[in-house]
């Protein structure tokens, strides 16, 4: 049986709607796991849902980016787990070290909550696998520090490299460099993404736009149930 855990932080607002999507949609066993969690074991996989850790003091991310169970994800991430944040989880990766760049204020200082479109530049990762190379697909997004920026050298090696794995598709709501939504690791097992997948993947909420952003969640499901495969 695949089991994902979901870390949860003083702030997080948006871990039950993951663990939701993930048990009565998706049918995946998926555990809430508290932020002191120092030993994790027997997780396929693991979440950084979004929302506002420890309030965003100091700067969006930062305090749960020296908790323990963040300690727990970058073991398992160097060891190939797949690793997801989501908004406040992708701020959290790149505090922690786990992804490259820096989240901003969005440029027009305010906070942006709305649809927008995303197209897929990688399809190749564990959270993009389902989907079509330059699929564009509604998802929203809520954020105010969701402007990526990255030096000139990272962003060399992630074009290079292919690690930018969703950009916007003709609607940049923060002013992101090269119109970037998400990124990937080296390896490919660590995303982060601004947008809100767990917002967009039932079509009581998304109305007339379709829910492929579900598409991120069965994505992963799929990767590890043949990683499972693979293994018997």
């Amino acid at each position: 049986m695949i089991k994902i855990g979901i870390a949860v932080f003083p702030g997080s607002n948006c871990d039950r709607d993951v663990h939701h999507v993930l048990n009565n949609i998706i049918d995946v066993k998926a555990d809430f796991l508290w932020h002191t969690h120092d030993r994790i074991s027997g997780y396929d996989a693991m979440i950084i849902p979004g929302g506002f850790a420890f309030g965003d003091r100091l700067r969006a991310g930062i305090i749960a980016a020296h908790s323990p169970i963040i300690k727990e994800v970058k073991r398992m991430a160097k060891d190939g787990t797949p690793v997801l944040g989501i908004c406040n989880g992708f701020q959290i990766l790149v505090e922690s070290g786990l992804l490259p760049g820096a989240l901003m204020m969005n440029d027009s200082l305010r906070f942006v909550c709305r649809w927008t479109q995303v197209q897929v530049v990688n399809n190749r990762t564990p959270f993009t696998g389902n989907f079509g190379q330059e699929e564009i697909f509604h998802i929203p997004v809520a954020h105010g520090e969701g402007r990526y920026v990255a030096s000139a050298p990272i962003l060399k090696d992630l074009r290079r490299k292919n690690q930018i794995v969703l950009q916007y598709a003709g609607d940049d709501p923060n002013g992101s460099t090269d119109l970037i939504a998400a990124i990937c690791n080296e390896e490919g097992n660590v995303m982060g993404m601004m947008p809100h997948p767990e917002r967009a993947s039932e079509s009581l909420l998304t109305s007339d736009r379709g829910n492929n952003a579900i598409g991120i969640f069965r994505s992963l499901a799929s990767f590890l149930q043949q990683e499972q495969k693979a293994i018997v």
